[in-house]
């Protein structure tokens, strides 16, 4: 075991609701995006009272939330950005606790807008060498975020060239880009959306073939078979079989992408990542024991097929990873073996009586065996036997998203009864295997 200190779990949120998930389910921090501002667009985003609500929320259970400030800023974003730095500094009853910025010209206005700012620089900004790292240091940064393309061998080469105080974060899980540390221009090109504005439609997920200009209409697939191909589809990072190598390389902050994802997405993640690290830091062979599970939970989030991405690539000979151990040629299709149901937001009665009452998020219906997953890492399995609307009347089925409902479940099954927290889910291997 090594002596470097536990690195922190970085988790996404696309709302309050993601945000209180990510808390709950171990995450020792939370990154965020404003309704302006950030590379995810398209999430639901915080508003600024959301994001003070979330920010008390977090900070009173000891977990710090960062705030996204990373496009790269064109000249009509910047006297705007002053203004929104200006209410993140400001913010009652206490701000964020840190911004993640890329573009120099942003850095700069929040730096004289909010003096005392902790800043992490993206990785958006291209940082792939110790001299970039220090260079940030230089201007006050406290964090610098390492690009996609490096290496581990290369992050413990920053890591031996940097002041201990200057913190690095990576990224361990989650979506890839085909792109150079992700700034594209595909999405830009081909939909008429910068995302390097926030609002990529990942056009690198779209199916390709060739045509010959003096033959349009005749699609010729890139690869061998009669489907075409996705040649920019690239696999999703996953490096839970992989924590000593991370640590060892001294990476302060395990990062985890998903800013679009749900919260069964974030709490199945955030949960096999938070045990895998301190069953680590308890002892290796700990850490070994239990390979099978975090493996076994980490599969059930949505997701492409991993991969270890360029992490094991060695760059002193200009060599990635072979391609097909990066790229998904076949198809774009997530692996989704589980749907979210609902959380466990409050309960009454005792015994016989007890209900659950969730917000329903897929359809389900009386008589189905559902899962339980709860924070500390158990899973239960039981049936549910009844189900109410909010005026108290019986349904079999519940076909409406969102709709509010109190449950009753089975309390036979494997684990305990629901609690509070509580995530619902249910897949094609819950009562099969």
């Amino acid at each position: 075991m090594t002596n470097r200190k536990k690195p922190e779990l970085l988790v996404p949120a696309s709302s309050l609701e993601v945000l209180k998930t990510a808390v709950i389910y171990g995450a020792d921090a939370v990154y965020i995006g404003g309704e302006a501002f950030g590379l995810r667009a398209k999430a639901k985003n915080f508003s600024l009272n959301e994001m003070a609500e979330g920010i008390a929320f977090a900070h009173a259970r000891g977990v710090r939330v960062y705030v996204t400030a990373n496009i790269l800023a064109h000249n009509e974003d910047l006297e705007g950005a002053r203004a929104y730095f200006a209410e993140l500094r400001d913010m009652k009853p206490e701000p964020c606790d840190g911004l993640i910025i890329s573009d120099p010209g942003m850095y700069m206005i929040a730096r004289e807008v909010w003096e005392k700012a902790e800043i992490h620089i993206s990785t958006q900004a291209n940082n792939t060498n110790y001299e970039t790292y220090l260079f940030w240091q230089r201007l006050g940064a406290k964090r610098v975020v390492s690009a996609r393309e490096l290496s581990l061998g290369e992050i413990r080469e920053i890591r031996e060239h940097i002041p201990a105080e200057l913190e690095i974060e990576s990224f361990v899980h989650g979506a890839m880009c085909i792109s150079y540390s992700g700034r594209c221009l595909l999405s830009s090109f081909l939909a008429g959306r910068d995302a390097n504005q926030g609002s990529c439609t990942h056009p690198c997920r779209w199916k390709y073939a060739v045509v010959e200009e003096t033959r349009p209409g005749e699609y010729m697939p890139v690869y061998e078979n009669d489907r075409g191909t996705y040649i920019f589809n690239s696999r999703d990072l996953c490096m839970i079989e992989h924590i000593p190598e991370l640590v060892d390389a001294g990476i302060d902050s395990f990062k985890i992408e998903g800013r679009m994802k749900t919260a069964l997405y974030v709490a199945t993640v955030a949960r096999t990542y938070r045990r895998a690290i301190d069953d680590y830091f308890a002892g290796e062979e700990l850490y070994r024991e239990n390979m099978g599970w975090y493996k076994a939970e980490i599969a059930k989030c949505t997701h492409r097929r991993y991969t270890t991405g360029f992490y094991f690539s060695d760059p002193a000979a200009r060599q990635g990873k072979p391609m097909d151990e990066l790229q998904i040629y076949d198809n774009s299709t997530y692996i989704n073996e589980y749907t979210f149901l609902g959380a466990v937001e409050e309960i009454k009665g005792a015994g016989e009586g007890r209900l659950v009452r969730i917000e329903q998020r897929n359809k389900f219906a009386v008589g189905d065996a559902i899962e339980l997953m709860k924070p500390d890492g158990r899973n239960g399995r039981v049936v549910v036997e009844a189900m109410y609307n909010e005026q108290g009347e019986p349904v079999e089925s519940c076909p409406h998203a969102k709709q509010v409902l109190w449950i009753k479940l089975s309390e036979n099954g494997e684990g305990t009864p629901a609690e509070l927290h509580d995530l619902l889910r249910v897949g094609n291997r819950v009562g099969t295997d």
